[in-house]
């Protein structure tokens, strides 16, 4: 049996000099209450996954560094294809891409800690997530039933909300070809993501609860929003084909499906006692319909000689085959919608990316130099016309054919990067690298109601130094010095995109610089026989942040975006590992990060009351985070755990203003403990059980997260 922690990145071509994290297939079974791919990293260091319910789409990442709505600031790849939606930069649109692999595909994930590496962009800033998965080499297959009941209760809604997964994967390796399938199929209802406010009560109405924003403002709960029923359908292939005994041809083709349906609940009545909207919009905003069909490929060409040369190319491709919302315009009297309404579409919307790379080793193998270096292209387009329609929920797609609002546009970015990799003494490794980046947006166009807009062009050129020494003092110790810059370019969401559908609001911005990334760490590590402890310090200067702004108008959260002319994340993260402490097959780890993050100058912002964003913390970026777990192996066939997760204060306004706690918008302190069992049943059977949130904290961050939690699955392996 493997027990312990997970053993360092596997040796890659491309000499990555980030200090690193990583967790294996056999510790995810053994430790985690895993339903979707995500889950899989929600205890690793410094990391906080924004997931608000089972199945959810839109589940980000913080890093070290930058909060839950920074998703344009890391990275994730499948197998060396990106996954992540740079389209966006925020918490909807912008979450990367999981269904594209199934749990059960993992063969392990590995998280890489800022950009110091040349091979990858300046979204790397938050760091890089590379999931690998395993290609079989005789059959093998897979059935797995996963549930899950929540138990909510918050101001006056209270029921149970469960999730379904069903899970298949059949894989087989003929010859010199491998293939590996898997079909999910995932059916959830969720707690409510939003709740309708309002800043008076309506008249003749009883059962709304007074209460307040996140700012002091009043912020009165009318009901429970975007109660939803999803249904989700992900099926990949990947197959792998040796060439020959040194070239290896890989392609993976992934369908995603999903149909939401969004129901929202008043707490007004009338005097008689009859339920009512009171006449408040917010109730037809958070009524929606969701339909989604998105199709990925992504081929490689790789070459595996280990001698003087080698390389790869990698082509994605992403396409929105169907991306429609639907919502009605608002509310009539009793419990009804305006038949009228809106619907918004994505479909058209996609990416396209290249890599090419190669490896010069000029003295072979085991010589002093390794030199890097390769090519990128990337183009994200949007297309996001919102139309008015006379039937929300019956007409045609493209409504009545007048446009309500509309968004499109394309990004474009060709780049170059080299890195040398130096072993100039014994124990002692320089890592020099840069990367040139040439950046385009056009044909930019916007309108909302009558005025419609051509927005300019915009272009820039940047190059990316950096510089990694690390010192192997010893078998028990290493050291580490590490600078990068990075330029991190507006999406073409944020430069163009407005959404005025749902209960997401979102106003773009063309206008907007790319922002310019300084930064550096310090890593030491002893490596025990049972164990190992790591220090990080970290420091991260930003110029022109591109920083999103939830600000309440006329009771809806408006999303803006803006740059903040100069911020600071500095910080320390230390972890720790021990394997049999006290006892045999007792494994204990834990991850403790601080961050002092501050707005160092932004003299374009004031606050309608007059208050300055100079010295404050940067929004979305928590003070403190700790993360303690404890697996016990109690035999061969039993593992049991358990893991705290703690996250400090964090603000979400350039002003800090938002110092109300535990209400819709608001960005709260949170205690988490999950329990997790895992039993290997007897033959191919396989049981996992567990709680997350047991202690069932009530929490928001913006939405409300998820209380006590119930998760069982079983599974058949052959």
């Amino acid at each position: 049996m493997v027990r312990g922690r997970a053993a360092a990145p596997e040796i890659r071509r491309f000499a990555l000099p980030q200090t690193t994290a990583g967790i294996n297939r056999r510790q995810i079974d053994a430790t985690l209450n895993i339903i979707d791919t995500e889950d899989a990293l929600r205890y690793m260091p410094s990391l906080m996954l924004r997931k608000r319910y089972n199945g959810d789409t839109q589940a980000t990442l913080q890093t070290r560094t930058w909060g839950i709505a920074s998703s344009a600031r890391s990275l994730v790849y499948v197998d060396d294809a990106l996954i992540s939606a740079l389209i966006s930069n925020n918490t909807t649109t912008g979450a990367p891409r999981w269904g594209m692999v199934a749990p059960e595909q993992i063969e392990r994930i590995d998280m890489l800690y800022g950009p110091f590496a040349a091979e990858y962009p300046g979204n790397s800033m938050g760091g890089v997530v590379l999931i690998t998965t395993r290609m079989p080499d005789h059959f093998t297959a897979t059935i797995k039933q996963t549930g899950s009941v929540q138990t909510y209760g918050d101001y006056r809604t209270h029921g149970s909300y469960g999730t379904s997964n069903s899970a298949v994967t059949l894989g087989n390796r003929i010859g010199r070809l491998s293939w590996l399938f898997s079909a999910n199929r995932e059916e959830t209802l969720s707690e409510p993501l939003y709740y309708v406010l309002d800043s008076t009560f309506p008249t003749a109405t009883t059962g709304g609860i007074r209460a307040l924003s996140k700012t002091g403002t009043a912020a009165n709960v009318m009901g429970a929003g975007a109660l939803l029923h999803s249904t989700m359908n992900n099926v990949t292939l990947r197959m792998a084909y040796d060439v020959t005994r040194w070239l290896g041809l890989n392609y993976t083709i992934g369908f995603w499906d999903n149909q939401t349906r969004a129901r929202s609940q008043t707490y007004l009545t009338t005097a008689s006692g009859t339920p009512t909207f009171g006449g408040v919009a917010g109730f037809a905003n958070d009524t929606y319909s969701f339909n989604e069909d998105h199709l990925m490929n992504a081929v490689s060409l790789k070459t595996n000689t280990q001698g003087h040369w080698d390389g790869e190319a990698v082509f994605t491709d992403y396409d929105y085959l169907k991306d429609i919302q639907r919502n009605p315009a608002g509310v009539l009297g009793g419990t009804t919608f305006t038949r009228n309404g809106y619907i918004a579409r994505m479909d058209g919307s996609g990416w396209r990316t290249g890599d090419l790379k190669g490896i010069w080793r000029p003295a072979g193998p085991t010589g002093a130099h390794e030199l890097s270096f390769g090519g990128h292209l990337d183009r994200y387009h949007l297309e996001n016309p919102t139309y008015n329609t006379g039937n929300w929920a019956a007409s045609s797609d493209a409504g009545n054919g007048t446009l309500h609002s509309a968004g499109r546009g394309t990004t474009t970015t060709y780049a170059l990067w080299a890195q040398d990799v130096w072993k100039f003494l014994p124990g002692w490794t320089l890592t020099l690298g840069g990367r040139v980046e040439f950046w385009g947006a056009s044909n930019g166009f916007n309108s909302a109601g009558s005025v419609a807009t051509s927005q300019p062009t915009a272009h820039s050129t940047n190059g990316s130094p950096k510089a990694t020494l690390a010192w192997r003092i010893n078998p028990g110790w290493t050291t580490k010095l590490s600078f990068g810059e990075a330029w991190r370019y507006p999406t073409v969401s944020e430069l163009y995109q407005i959404v005025s559908t749902g209960g997401t609001y979102a106003v773009p911005n063309a206008n907007l610089k790319p922002e310019r990334v300084f930064s550096g760490e310090a890593m030491i590590e002893r490596r025990l026989t049972n164990g190992s402890l790591r220090l990080s310090l970290f420091q991260e200067n930003t110029r022109d942040a591109l920083i999103s702004q939830s600000t309440l108008l006329n009771s809806i959260y408006t999303t803006t975006f803006q740059n903040v002319n100069a911020v600071r994340n500095r910080g320390v993260e230390f972890v720790a590992e021990r394997h049999d402490l006290l006892i045999r097959g007792l494994d204990l780890s834990n991850s403790v990060t601080y961050v002092d993050s501050r707005i160092l100058s932004d003299p374009g912002f004031r606050s309608s009351a007059g208050t300055s964003a100079n010295g404050k913390h940067v929004p979305y970026v928590p003070k403190w985070r700790d993360t303690l777990q404890a697996t016990w192996h109690a035999t061969q066939r039993l593992d049991l755990s358990a893991a705290l997760r703690y996250q400090g204060k964090m603000y979400s306004t350039l002003d800090n203003t938002d110092s109300v706690s535990h209400v819709f918008g608001a960005f709260d302190t949170f205690l988490v403990v999950d329990v997790h069992v895992h039993w290997h049943v007897a033959g191919p059977l396989t049981l996992d059980a567990g709680i997350d949130n047991i202690n069932n904290a009530r929490y928001f961050e913006y939405h409300p997260f998820p209380m006590r939690t119930y998760v069982g699955d079983l599974k058949a392996a052959f």
